[in-house]
């Protein structure tokens, strides 16, 4: 069952682009969503991502996600989950795709270190990098810069995981210029963008960290999520080998949470009465999510990933290098920017925020190994585990 169709996004009704393009030539048969996802996946800072830590850094082996593979897990996701409740798929995709832009080298642990190192000039996250990249530092276009991408594509990208009361100055100054209203929520697309995200890493990150042995097997089954499923995968297959059961598991538990954010999405949407893109906006709340049994699930499973993956001995070390890495970069930048690029250079007369900012702006965009290359040219040797 789809929902009213009133309330998904539709490309003749978009608030439009910031800057007016006019139709001069060779354009193709898009719609403006269509567009703009096809302006992110030929932007430079998409391709940055396969050179970009998810959770391992500068991997070893190929079979491990870096962000641009999950990236397009998200989206894949996304978009069978726009498909079947009639919303928008191409912004849907537009907006899995571009949500990732933003992260710096060596994912949060970079990003914790960018953010300590230039906390008097505002600090940085992520998220409002992504879009101070899509509205500025992207420059393809001779008109204008940034992308130049429709304003529920910001909209999404900014409000993705709902309001936001208290913005960093990356995204307040990109709210104030597009006309971004970030106490409203954004539309179902970015939503189920949001959710498509979670369920992509919550169990790919299963995947990997199974197969790098540092995760364990027996803390993944005192989840009752996880040991339904595994249980379950047991009785169909009982002589399924090792790897091939959690390839099962990792497929038989996405299913189930798309399944779930189906029927729950089409509950709260039935249960607000929602009939336009407006009511979805000042709804008041999400209205894509998670059944609550399933929501209580899922917080215990990444409670687990976290103590358990994200923060555990074994990858202590990579992410302590890690943010080392990227705080000697960010000093020595800043104690002498003519060391950076001379494209970079913003004059000898801008003041220390603007210069602050500029060396934000370079070091997240800088991938795994090129800020390991700059770190051993300006400072010395980068010691990380060779495994992660």
């Amino acid at each position: 069952m789809t929902l009213p169709p009133g309330i998904a996004a539709r490309p003749a009704d978009s608030r439009g682009r910031l800057h007016l393009e006019p139709d001069s030539g060779p354009r193709g048969p898009r719609d403006v969503f269509q567009r703009d996802r096809d302006r992110i996946v030929h932007s430079i800072a998409f391709r940055r991502l396969r050179h970009k830590t998810q959770v391992f850094v500068a991997p070893d082996g190929d079979h491990y996600r870096v962000r641009l593979t999950h990236s397009l897990e998200v989206a894949q996701i996304g978009r069978t989950v726009a498909r079947a409740l009639g919303l928008n798929e191409d912004l849907t995709e537009a907006l899995c795709l571009a949500h990732d832009l933003g992260h710096p080298p060596f994912g949060h642990a970079g990003e914790d270190a960018l953010d300590e190192a230039l906390r008097f000039a505002g600090g940085f996250d992520h998220n409002g990098h992504t879009l101070r990249l899509l509205c500025e530092l992207e420059t393809p276009y001779p008109e204008f810069d940034g992308l130049n991408l429709t304003f529920e594509t910001l909209e999404g990208l900014a409000k993705h995981n709902g309001p936001v009361a208290a913005p960093k100055w990356a995204l307040a100054e990109v709210a104030a210029r597009v006309g971004l209203d970030l106490a409203s929520h954004a539309t179902l697309e970015a939503q189920v963008a949001a959710i498509a995200d979670d369920i992509a890493y919550d169990n790919h990150d299963i995947d990997d960290g199974l197969r790098a042995g540092v995760l364990p097997l027996e803390a993944l089954l005192e989840l009752p999520l996880v040991a339904r499923h595994w249980d379950a995968i047991g009785k169909r297959w009982p002589d399924l080998p090792l790897d091939r059961k959690i390839k099962a598991l990792v497929r038989d538990q996405i299913g189930t949470m798309v399944g779930d954010l189906l029927t729950e999405t089409r509950r709260r949407v039935a249960e607000a009465g929602v009939e336009t893109l407006d009511d979805v906006r000042g709804a008041g709340r999400l209205l894509a999510g998670f059944s609550d049994e399933l929501a209580a699930e899922e917080r215990a499973l990444k409670k687990s990933l976290y103590a358990n993956l994200y923060n555990a001995p074994a990858l202590q070390p990579v992410r302590v290098e890690a943010q080392r890495v990227v705080g000697n970069l960010a000093a020595a930048y800043l104690a002498d920017p003519r060391l950076l690029p001379d494209a970079w250079h913003r004059g000898d007369d801008a003041d220390a925020v603007t210069i602050a900012r500029n060396v934000g702006d370079y070091l997240a965009g800088m991938t795994d190994p090129f800020a390991i290359s700059r770190h051993e040219a300006l400072i010395g040797p980068v010691e990380l585990p060779e495994k992660f």
